[in-house]
């Protein structure tokens, strides 16, 4: 008689379909339904696809059993287990979002304003109700940051980020590098390329890249941060000659959002910046994105690749979506919303580049120095290119390492002088 074991038979079991609607059939959600379509998983199915006006969105590719609706009933009274968020915005992201949730449908998000407003919140929810609130597209499109920060780089801690975290103003910023165009007709270019919204304030005013930074902040730094409080800088005083003067100092200008927490004290900015030609920050063109984050232990690690666009983002959508399959979540990645509040700060401390416009007489110079001076602001170097008018001439100084409001005082006071045609513009320099 035999005394082997038996063994016993182990049938594959195959993984179980989730169901999946859209909500939002814009660039995101359209390139999300293509990768479903056309690049179909076993685990993941298409089934509704809401949008105001479906019919005008209607495509021919997609699965014959998918349902178009113009009613959001549809898709929260649906037995869906995945929602896909793709409308963008607070409102009625927020309202939808929070439905599905309560219903027991897990969420997969892009919305940088929706996570960095309502993210806390919205992740206590899930929470309660069992089901999940990814959100790994928010930051950086389809760079997979928000993972490596929490996973990838779990046993450093880290005490910085920062990046270029809009694609938009890279690209604007890339252009007037590359060819000398001015800040309008760069913009002009991202808009008729899809780069730019027909309003690109919310691009060129920071309040995109202040989201994401504000997300970057919870998911890294473990501090609760809103992007209100987050003191941002247009790019719109970036002028093609910045670049001229930034070249002289081995420098090129970009939009830097950064942050960097000691334990107590959180700095946080989102502004145009010098930064060394050779750095990562600079090597960053077009519509792509880059986030650093700096560990104690572990150094810089650097992240780069697209940050916009369909597809891209589409990518990390996916991703999400069958993590979710999977019973993967992002549960806790935000700081909790009872967490204790952390008061931020713009006021780093760096060099600085100052571009006035004057109109010229004797003692100019002078008459800066002595007011930086009575600040306990040190003038590094002087610069001027010949050829502008003696009316409206331009030239820029650069500062020793001074704290950035205690720069702003300064340059407050010295908006008063007869001499200044313009108001004076800064930059924080980078090193």
């Amino acid at each position: 008689m035999s005394t082997q074991p038996k063994l016993k038979l182990v049938r594959d079991v195959a993984p179980l379909t989730q169901n999946v609607a859209i909500l939002g059939f814009g660039t995101v959600g359209r390139s999300v339904a293509e990768i479903l379509s056309y690049s179909p998983d076993s685990r993941l199915r298409l089934t509704h696809v809401f949008n105001r006006d479906v019919d005008r969105k209607r495509v021919s590719w997609a699965d014959e059993d998918v349902l178009w609706t113009e009613k959001i009933e549809d898709i929260l009274d649906s037995d869906i287990d995945l929602v896909v968020e793709a409308i963008g915005g607070l409102e009625p992201a927020y309202d939808w979002v929070r439905k599905a949730l309560l219903k027991g449908k897990s969420v997969v998000s892009a919305n940088k304003q929706l996570i960095a407003h309502r993210g806390r919140e919205l992740q206590r929810l899930a929470f309660d109700t069992g089901s999940q609130l990814l959100f790994g597209a928010s930051v950086a499109g389809g760079v997979p940051v928000l993972l490596a920060l929490q996973e990838g780089l779990a046993g450093d801690r880290i005490v910085g980020v920062s990046g270029i975290l809009n694609g938009t103003c890279n690209y604007i910023l890339s252009r007037m590098e590359q060819s000398g165009v001015s800040f309008e007709v760069a913009l002009t270019e991202a808009q008729q390329y899809g780069y730019a919204e027909g309003d690109p304030s919310g691009d060129v005013n920071g309040d995109d890249a202040a989201a994401k930074l504000a997300i970057l902040v919870q998911v890294a730094l473990k501090v609760g941060l809103t992007p209100n409080s987050i003191r941002s800088t247009p790019v719109t005083d970036v002028d093609s000659i910045d670049f001229l003067y930034a070249r002289d100092l081995g420098c090129t200008i970009r939009q830097v959002s950064r942050a960097q927490f000691d334990g107590r004290k959180l700095f946080s900015s989102v502004e145009p910046a010098l930064v060394p030609r050779q750095s990562a920050l600079a090597q960053v063109q077009g519509n792509q994105n880059i986030v650093v984050a700096s560990g104690k232990y572990g150094g810089n690690t650097a992240f780069l690749g697209s940050g916009a666009g369909g597809h891209p983002t589409a990518v990390a959508v996916i991703s999400d979506l069958l993590a979710a399959a999977r019973g993967h979540t992002h549960q806790g990645w935000l700081v909790p919303g009872d967490s204790k509040p952390v008061r931020s700060s713009s006021d780093f401390t760096t060099p600085h580049y100052v571009r006035f416009v004057v109109k010229d007489r004797p003692g100019i110079i002078a008459e800066i120095a002595s007011s930086l001076t009575a600040s306990g602001i040190n003038i590094d170097a002087v610069l001027q290119k010949p050829g502008y008018s003696k009316t409206e001439l331009p030239f820029v100084i650069t500062l020793e390492p001074c704290g950035a409001s205690v720069l702003r005082e300064a340059l407050d006071d010295l908006s008063r002088a007869e001499f200044q045609v313009k108001a004076a513009v800064s930059f924080p320099i980078l090193r």
